[in-house]
Order: structure tokens, then C-alpha cells, then sequence
């Protein structure tokens, strides 16, 4: 197809007057009808030889003219292709195919725009050379993937590093090690994407020193993720923050990932609401380390080791809410031995806290486990529902612990007791709920009501 092929092509549809909403044809018409077609600078989409000096060179004109590059359908091998500064890439979902051929893949540093609609980008599992992945950029100031697919990567599938824009609607498959790895972003939003079958992680926010990120990842679907370096939860995490302030985790569905579906390590202002999280293989959602501020609320965890944690006042960790949450189904199993009491815990937290108006059933441990040790002060729980579980709080009594308020919950089939005094692992008081917390002068036990 040349040029004036696909014009009168692209007219031929607004003319016809198909189904297609005007805000998607009419964005699609313009950037096409200023688009060089790829053909045109002799790439081949039937040709099985390395195409990469054609692509280059066609690449090159349009960042001269600042023009976008139409891709027809076709499968394109390259390698060791150098991103210019300036690059629109348009083509058609899941049939304009670039195909890896050994080495590095596509790589740029210091793009101010870079933007890929409806291309494939196919690893062919082979090896990446030095890149970190099969999309390797560093510095991109305006950044648009939309509609595209990257599968089988040797490495990960994309490496973006501070980069400013918008990742949505793509497919990001069986990549060796992670799905999208973005470091020290500048407000990237990720939105509606597919992210599956990838060895160590799914979609990373992180930052080569702690401070404010700004990074929205809403409405994606993480699954199978696997944790192939092993660990502790380093890896096989479906969504992970790591010391990247102000991100914000919405409306996700993440299922069958080896350790947290969302793992905030070190990230403040955490915002982690309204996601589905199915088999966990160890905490659901978790807010650790060096952390100030969390907020997990209206989220539903379905089977996992630990549900809710959030934890390490030793190092800082601190001031969180947890509301309105549904915690289910869990186990006793992870993927290494319990360095604490067990697994099986619906909520934990430590310090400056609130804990209310979430319903926690089926935990082979506790319901909520409030403080470690001495690793406890002002925490509230309240208007909270649990059931099912041989401990409803399992509370820290150790010497030097702060405040507690445990008021107006709900506890049915509690054998082990409703409120329960730890010292750390072990149980050192009877039923608090039937005397008040007598004995314990930091903890206010009122209201609540046991079946």
C-alpha cells in the first residue's frame, strides 16, 4: 500500500460511515494522512532478511520532518537500532510486527518523543545483548504506548527510564524477567494494560533514590507472575513501588502471582484502592519499610498467605488507614519458612493506624495482628467483621508498646479467643474482650461483640 492507497483508504471508511466512534477515526485520519509509509524506504513485509538499515533510514527522514511512520502489516526483522529523538510509529494492532534478530532490539536515550501505536514488538526469547529490554529507553520527555503487544523477551519487555506519558491498552507477555520496569518516572500513567506470564515481576514503579514519583497504574489485568530469582519478595510481585512517593494503585486485577499482587517497599503516600487480588503466594498488599503514609481501602483479597501488611515501624514504616476491605481464604503456605509466628494473618499493622470497616474470613492465624514486640503505638480498630479464625486480634502486650483502641468489632467462631495478648509469637493473656484488656493499661477494649 503506498501513500495514496492509504489515503483513499482511510477516506473510503469516513465515507462509508462504519461503527467506528469519530473521537477514535478522526485522530486516526490525521495522523495518517501526514504518515510516511514504511514501504516507500524499502522495507519489505514478506522479506525474512534483517531490515534494520531501511528502518533506520526511514526513521531518520521522519524525525527530520517531525512526521509519523506508517508500518503496514508484516513481520520486520531488525537488531541494534537506535531510536532518534523524535519517533511516531503508527501500524496495525497485532499484524505490523517488529521481529527481534539478535542483539540489542530498540534503544534510545534522550528522546523528546517517542510514540508507538498498534505495533508488535517480538523478543523471539532470544538474548538482549546489554539491554535491559526488548523497548530499552532512557530519558523520553513525551512517551505514548498504545495498542501494542510485546512478547517474548529475553530480558524484560520494557525498560523506561524518566519518562513522562502514557502506556496503555497493550499486551506485555512471557517476558524472561519483567513486564515494565520504569525508573525515576516523572507522573507516567498506566492504564488499561495486559500484563502476564513474566518471571520476576509484572509492572515496577522504582527510583535510584527515594522521592515523589506521581505514577497512576489503573485498570490493568497482572497475571502469572513468577519470582524465577527466588527471594523473599524482591521478586513475584504483580504491581511494586519502591521508594517511588505519591503513586496511586487503582481498579486492577492481579491473580496468581508467586509473592504480592501490590508490594509497596519505602514508597510514601501510597495509595492502593479498589483492586481484585486472587491467590497470593504470600501478602496480598503490602506497605513496608521506610514508609510514611498508606492508604489501602475497598480492595478484595481472595486467597494469599498473609492478606493486608503493613509493617517495619522498626524502620519507619508508619501512619496508614485500611478500610473497607474484603480479606479471605488464606493459608498457612508461602514460599519460604515464616521468619515470624506463621502465615495465615488477615490484616497486620504497626503504628499510627486506622483499621476499620473490613470484613476478614478464613485466616488459619489471626484476623488482625496488631504490633510486633515492642513495634506498636496508636493504632484503632473498629467496626471490623471477623469470622472463622482461631484468633479474631492477636494485640502486642510486650513491655514499651503504645496505644491501642480495640472498639465495636464483630467476632464469630473465635475458638482461641476474640482479642488475644501476644508476646510476639506467643499467647500470654486469655479473652481481653471479656475483661476490657485488665492489665493492660495502653490497651481501651469496649464494644464489641463475639458470637
Amino acid at each position: 500500500m503506498n501513500r495514496r492507497q492509504l489515503l483513499k483508504a482511510t477516506t473510503g471508511f469516513a465515507v462509508l460511515g462504519l461503527s467506528m466512534p469519530m473521537t477514535f477515526a478522526a485522530p486516526a485520519r490525521s495522523a495518517l494522512s501526514d504518515a510516511l509509509n514504511a514501504t516507500e524506504f524499502g522495507l519489505d513485509p514478506t522479506s525474512s532478511q534483517n531490515q534494520n538499515k531501511a528502518f533506520s533510514a526511514v526513521l531518520a527522514h521522519a524525525a527530520e520532518k517531525d512526521s509519523p511512520v506508517f508500518l503496514p502489516p508484516g513481520r520486520y526483522l531488525l537488531s541494534d537500532t537506535a531510536l532518534p529523538k523524535r519517533v511516531r510509529l503508527i501500524g496495525v494492532a497485532g499484524a505490523s510486527k517488529l521481529v527481534h534478530g539478535g542483539g540489542v532490539f530498540l534503544q534510545g536515550r534522550g528522546l523528546e518523543r517517542l510514540s508507538l501505536s498498534g505495533i508488535t514488538l517480538d523478543g523471539a526469547h532470544a538474548p538482549l545483548g546489554n539491554a535491559k529490554a526488548l523497548l530499552d529507553i532512557s530519558g523520553v520527555r513525551q512517551l505514548l504506548l498504545h495498542d501494542c503487544d510485546i512478547a517474548g523477551s529475553g530480558a524484560s519487555a520494557a525498560a523506561l527510564e524518566q519518562a513522562t506519558g502514557r502506556i496503555e491498552h497493550c499486551r506485555i507477555t512471557d517476558a524472561a524477567d519483567y513486564g515494565l520496569y520504569c525508573l525515576d518516572a516523572k507522573g507516567l500513567s498506566i492504564e488499561g494494560n495486559n500484563v502476564t506470564d513474566c518471571g520476576n515481576g509484572g509492572i515496577l514503579v522504582h527510583r535510584s533514590a527515594p522521592g515523589e514519583d506521581g505514577t497512576s497504574i489503573t485498570g490493568n489485568r497482572v497475571a502469572r507472575i513468577r519470582a524465577d530469582r527466588g527471594g523473599t519478595g524482591q521478586y513475584g510481585n504483580g504491581i511494586n513501588a519502591y521508594r517511588a512517593d505519591n503513586v496511586r494503585v487503582n481498579g486492577n486485577e492481579i491473580a496468581d502471582c508467586a509473592f504480592s499482587a501490590i508490594r509497596g517497599n519505602s514508597a510514601g503516600n501510597f495509595l492502593i484502592s479498589d483492586n481484585t487480588c486472587l491467590r497470593s503466594g504470600e501478602t496480598a498488599l503490602y506497605a513496608e519499610f521506610a514508609f510514611q503514609g498508606a492508604v489501602i481501602a475497598n480492595n478484595i483479597v481472595d486467597g494469599a498467605a498473609h492478606g493486608i501488611s503493613i509493617a517495619n515501624f522498626d524502620r519507619g514504616g508508619r501512619l496508614s488507614t485500611c478500610s473497607g476491605n474484603i480479606v479471605r481464604n488464606l493459608s498457612d503456605k508461602a514460599p519460604y519458612p515464616s521468619p515470624l509466628a506463621g502465615f495465615g494473618v488477615g490484616i497486620s499493622v504497626e503504628a499510627d493506624a486506622a483499621i476499620t470497616g473490613n470484613v476478614i474470613e478464613n485466616a488459619p492465624l489471626a484476623g488482625i495482628r496488631i504490633g510486633w514486640g515492642p513495634f506498636m503505638r496508636n493504632v484503632s480498630a473498629s467496626g471490623n467483621v471477623i469470622r472463622t479464625t482461631p484468633v479474631g486480634i492477636a494485640l502486642s502486650v510486650v513491655e514499651g508498646t503504645g496505644a491501642a483502641v480495640i472498639t465495636g468489632n464483630v467476632f464469630e467462631e473465635t475458638p482461641r479467643g476474640a482479642i488475644v495478648g501476644f508476646r510476639w509469637k506467643d499467647a500470654v493473656s486469655g479473652d481481653l474482650s471479656l475483661n476490657g484488656g485488665e492489665g493492660f493499661a495502653h490497651v481501651t477494649i469496649a464494644n464489641n461483640r463475639t458470637f
